[in-house]
């Protein structure tokens, strides 16, 4: 099973950018699909955007389009979420996760077979 970590959190204003990475070990490098998500206080946890198997097509939701983009470097085996324009509602804590089979449902929290411990995300003025 892969292990993954992520980093890249913090404290931002509103309007300011961050961008998490996510360290996977453990596994072959682009031999499986990447997601992350998100979970705020009082909420589940949601998708917000995924790699496919072998990093050929990105998902997002309707939520993060446009702000946030997901990228993969499979020669240091990292998955970054790239988050621009950030907004208080995007305060969470944010988790990676790696599903090794080929097929799978990119917004589907039971597709996933390892998880990260999660980075914490605050924007706040």
């Amino acid at each position: 099973q892969v292990q993954l970590v992520e980093s890249g959190g913090g404290s931002v204003q509103p309007g300011a950018s961050l961008r998490l990475s996510c360290a996977a070990s453990g596994g072959t490098p682009g031999s499986y699909a990447m997601g992350w998500f998100r979970q705020a206080p009082g909420k589940e946890r949601e998708f917000l955007a995924a790699s496919a198997w072998g990093g050929t097509s990105q998902f997002y939701s309707d939520s993060v389009k446009g702000r946030f983009t997901i990228s993969r470097n499979d020669a240091k085996d990292t998955v970054y979420l790239q988050m621009n324009s950030l907004r208080p509602a995007d305060t969470a804590v944010y988790y990676c996760a790696a599903r090794s089979r080929r097929v799978g449902r990119p917004a589907v929290q039971d597709d996933y077979d390892s998880w990260g411990q999660g980075t914490q995300v605050t924007v706040s003025s």
